[in-house]
């Protein structure tokens, strides 16, 4: 690990001044740069904790009925916090990792850092969240640009995540036995006017929405809409884990289970 100094601001408008120091990055949870800085695969000159900001911790329902998540808020709050609101988010959240990860690891982390086996992107994406950060508000569909890549500009931070509740919701993943990260991981996401569904895990351009299976779901919400339909496995992900074309199957069938488990 290089040298480093570190901040620990407890205002978002302090951590905004920090972060424009230079070669300064934000540090939520850290459960992803942290072991980078260990592997000396990233190497800022300071990080700038958000964990002591009060202002980006916590779980509301807004007027509008809905759920509303603070950035610097951890796994095992929105396990805890958000199930009576949001069911499927919920427990989403309470197999992210072990219990360490989820007690550190935060939802805005996650979303800045955008690994394409996080679980958090395929919720945000099929519940068709609003990311809010310290200057504007980035929809879901926006938001997630590819593989570790997002709309997020230098020194900005997210402040909350604003998810709208759909009439049913499920996430199913096929988890990685090591990591816990998905292998691929489904969130299907039944609103009034149609369903979305997200897929992570499978693409090497990060976390995606499956169209086709979106306009069958909507015009029939059973399995059987999408036992017809294939992924095609180009552009998937293949690794020691598993082959492209096993993990374009995957999508199928977790999907399949998804709709049943909603």
């Amino acid at each position: 690990m290089y040298a480093f100094e570190i901040d620990r601001p407890t205002t978002l408008d302090a951590a905004v001044t920090a972060l424009g120091q230079e070669e300064a990055q934000a540090l939520g949870g850290g459960q992803t740069l942290i072991p980078a800085l260990k592997q000396r695969l990233a190497s800022p000159a300071r990080l700038v904790s958000l964990t002591g900001i009060d202002e980006l911790k916590g779980i509301c329902v807004a007027d509008d009925g809905a759920l509303c998540i603070g950035a610097a808020t951890s796994h095992a709050t929105v396990a805890a916090e958000a199930a009576a609101t949001y069911p499927a988010l919920a427990d989403l959240a309470a197999h992210i990792g072990d219990p360490a990860v989820r007690n550190r690891g935060t939802i805005g982390g996650s979303l800045a850092n955008n690994d394409p086996s996080a679980c958090y992107p395929a919720a945000v994406l099929a519940s068709g969240a609003t990311i809010r950060t310290n200057t504007r508000e980035i929809a879901a569909d926006d938001y997630f640009e590819g593989m570790f890549a997002t709309a997020l500009e230098e020194g900005e931070i997210i402040t909350e995540i604003r998810f709208p509740v759909p009439e049913q919701a499920a996430y199913v993943k096929f988890a990685q036995p090591a990591s816990r990260f998905a292998l691929v991981g489904v969130f299907i996401a039944r609103f009034g006017d149609g369903v979305r569904v997200a897929v992570t895990g499978a693409s090497e351009d990060g976390v995606f929405r499956w169209t086709e299976a979106e306009a069958a779901l909507s015009d029939d919400f059973r399995p059987e809409a999408v036992a017809g339909l294939s992924v095609d496995p180009e552009g998937m992900i293949g690794d020691l884990h598993g082959s492209p074309e096993y993990r374009a199957h995957l999508i199928r069938v977790l999907t399949g289970r998804a709709v049943a488990a909603a």
